[in-house]
């Protein structure tokens, strides 16, 4: 007889899930019972009460069922959750149910972040499927200058002297007035902190968001010892990155701080100073990305003089302080770049031809030149299509305005054995327009963010910002 054998039912499958009788639970929801596993319960996490409801003396009982926890609320919110809980993902029975709704009682039993991470998840973002969905009205007159939003959807906007902030659920939302007469330049931290500063006022301010009072001022000392106006922010999980500009106009640099060190300078990187005719070669740092699988911080800036637009475009190793990389613009200067860590490439949107070019990160070398992925033709042009044309990167696509409308660029993986030899190595990339016909058009795209699974999009003249979603999702 095989080891065992006298142990086994042979009416049961062996490959079936066995459950102890006091893991499962029963509940009361409104008059209403619902039967569960602790296991479901506990993935509501360690801050919902759901997670420990086994302990009999924390909870309300039912006078008929006296070991069954009753809660006096709605069973039809209370069936969605638990369906939350089991699958991961929401029903689509919670269609069915304002947001608001939802998200009210989500709180009630502490599984907000459960909620959140099924609604607004950045791995749900679905580039092809984006349309406009709703806008965020905006107090006042000032249009947006700046957007910046976190990884889970909260988005805060500068608009004026002001910074309106949305929650996750964009259901909520508050403003702060600030002590810039305009925002020029921010980046979100987290949910109710941001990092801000304006091209005509000194200082980078740290600002609490939801308590509206500025945390810390952080100012660059330069040698001449005037103010320091802020041109660009940008950050990484560690490290808060800032350009600035001397108020004389003379200098400008970029400064490490260190986020998790209560903004301690760790290093000042791209220091310039300018004299004269020299002001082409040492124009301070308008855009900050950091490349967090190089390990790098891209520093772009251009300059418009009498000869035309100039501009650079640098690499720069933080630890050493040195350049690992750049490259100067005078034909076809960028009217904006981005620089991708999922596709290791470098995207700009000429100022002259408005067509998109990019450089492949993985061979990088001093003689390596733009691959225009548009029209080569343009490149001479000098109509400026591309002026004030925006680029962005997110996830494994590339977006890219053109006045009033945003085309697509993918990657498109090509079959090595179809490959001649004229083009062995070149990667492909295929342009799509956005949107339906009905969301395309407009005044032209001023900015351009993403946050969780949306897209948010603000345009020239007007006081809101658009939200886009895929069509598929019910929120």
């Amino acid at each position: 007889m095989p080891p065992f054998a006298g142990s086994m039912n042979p009416s049961q499958d062996s490959h079936e899930p066995k459950l102890e009788s006091n893991s499962i639970i029963t509940i009361n929801v409104g008059g209403q019972l619902f039967q569960t596993t602790k296991q479901t319960l506990a993935l509501a996490g360690p801050k919902s009460f759901l997670s420990t409801i086994s302990d009999d003396r924390s909870f309300s009982f039912s006078s008929s069922q006296p070991h069954v926890p009753f809660f006096d609320r709605d069973p039809e919110l209370f069936s969605i959750f638990l369906s939350l809980l089991r699958t991961g993902n929401l029903p689509s029975t919670a269609k069915a149910f304002d947001l608001q709704d939802l998200i009210f009682e989500a709180h009630f039993y502490g599984i907000e972040s459960v909620l959140l991470n099924s609604i607004s998840n950045p791995s749900q973002f679905e580039p092809f499927t984006l349309e406009k969905s709703m806008l965020l009205p905006l107090n006042g007159r000032e249009t947006p200058s700046s957007i910046s939003t976190t990884p889970f959807g909260s988005v805060h906007v500068a608009h004026g002297s002001k910074i309106t902030s949305f929650d996750w659920s964009l259901t909520r939302k508050w403003t702060v007035l600030t002590r810039f007469a305009a925002v020029d330049s921010l980046v979100a931290l987290s949910p109710v902190l941001a990092a801000a500063g304006a091209t005509d006022f000194s200082g980078l301010q740290i600002i609490d968001l939801q308590k509206g009072f500025v945390r810390k001022i952080l100012n660059w000392d330069n040698s001449t010892k005037s103010g320091s106006t802020v041109q660009a922010i940008g950050n990484s999980n560690e490290f808060l990155f800032t350009s600035f500009e001397s108020s004389r106009r003379n200098s400008n640099s970029v400064m490490v701080y260190d986020l998790l060190g209560d903004f301690r300078p760790v290093i000042e990187i791209a220091q310039n100073e300018i004299y004269g005719a020299e002001i082409d070669s040492a124009v301070p740092a308008t855009k900050l990305n950091w490349v967090s699988s190089y390990n790098l911080l891209m520093t772009s800036g251009f300059h418009s003089g009498p000869s035309g637009v100039s501009g650079n475009i640098k690499l720069w190793d933080i630890k050493s302080g040195k350049v690992a990389w750049e490259v100067k613009e005078n034909v076809d200067c960028f009217s904006d770049v981005t620089v991708s860590d999922n596709l290791s490439a470098m995207f700009k949107v000429g100022v002259n031809s408005g067509e998109v070019f990019f450089i492949d990160l993985r061979s990088l070398s001093s003689d390596k030149s733009w691959v225009c992925l548009g029209d080569d033709r343009k490149m001479m042009n000098v109509k400026k299509e591309g002026l004030g044309c925006k680029i962005e990167n997110h996830g494994n696509q590339v977006f890219c305005s053109k006045g009033g409308d945003l085309e697509l660029w993918s990657e498109v993986l090509v079959d090595a054995s179809t490959k001649t030899q004229d083009w062995l190595g070149d990667r492909v990339f295929r342009r799509n327009l956005m949107g339906k016909s009905k969301d395309r058009g407009g005044s032209k795209i001023t900015n351009l963010s993403f946050g969780g699974n949306k897209m948010f999009i603000t345009r020239k003249d007007e006081q809101f910002v658009e939200v886009w979603q895929s069509s598929a999702r019910g929120f």
